[in-house]
């Protein structure tokens, strides 16, 4: 959490464990955000009893309408002296508004996926962030589950690849503490973890010159691109036709890799993207807080504008005509 002044001057910031009112409770999420209210009210020399002008947040787990509503009311009546005013969107909108003073598309790749965009007139339309058993496409899960897929395949003779394996399953030998494919079976099932099957992407990113890898991050790439290109008929068209191209808010760790997964991704938006009117692109990384973009949108809702320097939030990771 972040308090911003009126000229946008940073008061204070604070931190908090996850937020997500479907993985701990409406009343726990709730209190953590209070927690940080108050931490960051005592940071900034205020009077922890006057309430914020606005809370702007910016949470996961908060993408049905239903959610939004029972999160605020109960918010207001547990912690009034919290906040006047509260502004709820979903994680996505607020790395957008830290980056952006309008609308663009969010891609998210860290272990789950999803593509977000958000209009000038905030209107939000989704693809993708479905999970890791139906969606979760070019995500840090989907590349890790792909790489082991693709060596269990041509080790039982199922579909043979024309790539040597050998790399990959060295790396997941060493990395998932197994000497046989035998061993992998309790890390998919009876000790399955996400996020440590998500790891694993890490672990093969290293090998840059490997082909296989190579293939499995071009794949990745290309359904990134594609998570936008789905987006397009829905997008405003001022957004298209912005000077710099679409600007996407790339967040999440897989665009570390960003070297192997670039080749699928224009692939696909010059084979695909430009039957659809996709002339140019423009991918941004933040080097500032979400919680930034959050603060101006709760200002926002109250008609007040935070004036900041976009720019000094953001490093362009990717910038090209289609």
């Amino acid at each position: 959490m972040v308090i911003l002044r009126s000229d946008g001057k940073i008061m204070s910031w604070s931190e908090e464990a996850c937020t997500n009112q479907w993985l701990i409770g409406l009343e726990e999420c709730n209190k953590r955000i209070n927690n940080m209210v108050e931490d960051s009210k005592q940071k900034a020399g205020l009077d922890k009893t006057i309430p914020l002008k606005a809370l702007g947040m910016s949470l996961s787990g908060i993408d049905e309408e239903e959610s939004r509503v029972n999160l605020e009311k109960h918010l207001k009546k547990t912690y009034p002296q919290a906040t006047e005013n509260i502004f709820l969107a979903n994680d996505a909108v607020g790395s957008l508004a830290t980056a952006i003073d309008g609308g663009g598309v969010v891609l998210i790749a860290g272990t789950g996926s999803v593509g977000q965009l958000i209009n000038p007139d905030l209107s939000e339309h989704r693809c993708g962030g479905w999970g890791h058993a139906i969606g979760d496409e070019a995500s840090g899960y989907w590349i890790a589950q792909k790489a082991i897929k693709i060596y269990f395949d041509h080790v039982d003779n199922l579909f043979s690849t024309q790539y040597d394996v050998s790399v990959v399953e060295k790396a997941m030998f060493k990395y998932f503490k197994v000497t046989d494919q035998g061993g992998m079976l309790q890390h998919f099932y009876s000790n399955f973890n996400k996020a440590h099957i998500a790891g694993f992407c890490k672990e093969i990113s290293s090998e840059t010159k490997d082909p296989l890898v190579c293939h499995v991050f071009k794949e990745a790439g290309k359904l990134l691109a594609q998570h936008v290109i789905a987006l397009v008929p829905k997008m405003d068209k001022s957004l298209i036709n912005e000077e710099g191209g679409i600007r996407i808010v790339c967040v999440g760790s897989v665009f570390k890799s960003w070297p192997l997964l670039e080749l699928g991704f224009v692939e696909n938006l010059k084979q695909n993207g430009k039957l659809i009117g996709i002339k140019e692109v423009m991918l941004l990384r933040l080097k500032a807080s979400a919680a930034i973009g959050a603060a101006v949108l709760g200002a926002k809702s109250l008609k007040s504008k935070i004036p900041l320097d976009y720019s000094a939030n953001y490093d362009v990771l990717f910038h090209s005509s289609i």
